[in-house]
């Protein structure tokens, strides 16, 4: 964003209000001259500024701000995304929870599948509908509503006796909250950060796989000496204690979405469709072998021959390897090209489903669905920090929020895949391959993109 104060005028433009040489181009049309000033996004700088009416058209537009000293804070807006994401990411250790509602509630894994397919459609749902409800509220009160959704998501879980009540808390309201609450975020701090953008969104994104790792072993130890619906009502109280210091935090952030509001639309030249589908196929691609890893991990490794210690412990060593890859992948995209992470990170976990196919066996298949997260993983953080590569910061949210139905999409497809041919064949290795014949096409896919230094449409100052 560009600040255009009163003491800061272009040379030659008349410095007085009112003055018999006032320029009439600056203020044609304008409302009377008060205190204000005027915020704009770095792709619509304006001509011609107005001293003392402090009013601007750019291409048809007019947009003015109240005037305000509250100075932007970059890094509040990063903590408020921590404090809001971390425990939203226990999503990812729905896992923990199977065998005790499965008792509690007498549900099927059929059942919970559901539920967690529902959680899945929710957070894409909540990602895709947060851009339009920019304008509605203050980003406060949004975070506040994102956050509630989901406390109150969890609470009906906790309170469940059945299916339904436990599809709408857990599956609708959770997931629905989380994803809005997600791309909410994300499109704050990308409208404060103004360096490092691939480091700082490879942190974003590496808050979810971060709060699992975290929430994973605490909910297996609050489930054994408590009991699953304790643990989901204690759940709901971090939810809504972290909700409220991130609105707190967003609120002294001094930060509004009213730039994204203003420039939610991108026009035909500027959606970019052929490389929104590239990257769209590339996300997709790593995310199927990824999620697969993620929702079956501990399976897959006992299905080698792995102890049940090697599974608990491997799959928290996964997790945190695709969590650390995760910002890994944004922090490369602000000194690589792009197409070379992307195209790396494919061939990575292509590597790690090679070597569990030929050398099959308990220690191989930790390291090998390792590779296979630490791929997935730097192709999560590189599509994040690609978007604001590509698009102008005003635009993260929407784009990144239609991005991310190929998360949706790949939660769906090969995990459920997976589990459906182990069920036929007693074994993982149909679905390694199918996840590695994914892998070489994403590193063909991805070759294709277009590298750093290629202008972004519509945006030749971002």
């Amino acid at each position: 964003m560009v600040t255009i104060r009163p003491s800061r005028r272009p040379a030659g433009l008349a410095p007085p209000v009112g003055g018999a040489d006032r320029d009439p181009r600056a203020t044609a049309g304008c409302p009377p001259a008060r205190e204000s000033r005027i915020l704009w996004p770095r792709s619509h700088r304006p001509p011609i500024e107005n001293a003392g009416g402090h009013c601007l058209h750019t291409r048809g537009r007019l947009i003015i701000v109240s005037d305000t000293d509250v100075r932007q804070s970059p890094w509040r807006a990063v903590a408020a995304a921590t404090a809001l994401n971390t425990p939203l990411g226990s999503l990812y250790a729905f896992s923990v929870f199977l065998n005790p509602l499965e008792t509690l509630l007498g549900l099927s894994r059929a059942d919970l599948a559901l539920v967690f397919a529902l959680a899945t459609a929710g957070f894409g749902a909540g990602m895709n509908l947060a851009p339009h409800v920019y304008g509605l509220a203050s980003a406060p009160i949004l975070v506040l509503a994102c956050a509630a959704a989901s406390t109150l998501g969890i609470a009906l879980a906790a309170t469940a006796g059945g299916l339904a009540r436990l599809a709408i808390g857990y599956g609708v309201l959770f997931g629905a909250g989380g994803g809005a609450g997600y791309i909410l975020v994300q499109q704050a701090v990308n409208l404060a950060v103004t360096r490092r953008h691939g480091l700082v969104n490879g942190y974003l994104v590496s808050l979810y796989p971060a709060g699992a790792m975290i929430a994973a072993p605490l909910f297996g130890w609050s489930v054994r000496e408590f009991g699953v619906r304790a643990t989901l009502g204690g759940l709901a109280t971090v939810l809504a204690v972290t909700g409220v210091i991130s609105a707190w935090l967003i609120a002294r952030s001094g930060l509004t979405l009213a730039a994204a509001t203003a420039a939610v639309e991108p026009d035909a030249q500027e959606r970019r469709r052929p490389l929104f589908w590239r990257l769209w196929l590339v996300f997709f691609l790593a995310a199927s072998a990824g999620l697969m890893v993620l929702s079956q991990a501990a399976g897959i490794i006992a299905s080698y021959g792995g102890a049940a210690a090697l599974a608990v412990y491997g799959t928290t060593f996964i997790t945190g390897s695709i969590a650390a890859a995760r910002m890994g992948g944004g922090w490369m995209v602000d000194w690589l090209a792009i197409p070379t992470v992307a195209a790396g990170a494919h061939a990575v976990a292509l590597a790690g489903n090679v070597a569990l196919t030929l050398w099959p066996g308990p220690g191989v298949s930790v390291l090998a669905l390792a590779l296979v997260g630490l791929g997935y993983g730097v192709i999560s953080g590189v599509t994040a920090a690609a978007v604001a590569v590509y698009w102008r910061h005003a635009l993260y949210g929407r784009m990144a929020s239609r991005l991310y139905t190929a998360w949706c999409a790949a939660a769906i497809v090969l995990p459920i895949t997976a589990g459906r041919l182990f069920d036929l064949t007693q074994g993982y290795g149909a679905a390694v391959l199918i996840a590695a014949a994914g892998n070489a096409l994403g590193v063909l896919v991805a070759l294709g993109l277009p590298r750093q230094d290629a202008p972004r449409a519509a945006d030749p100052d971002a």
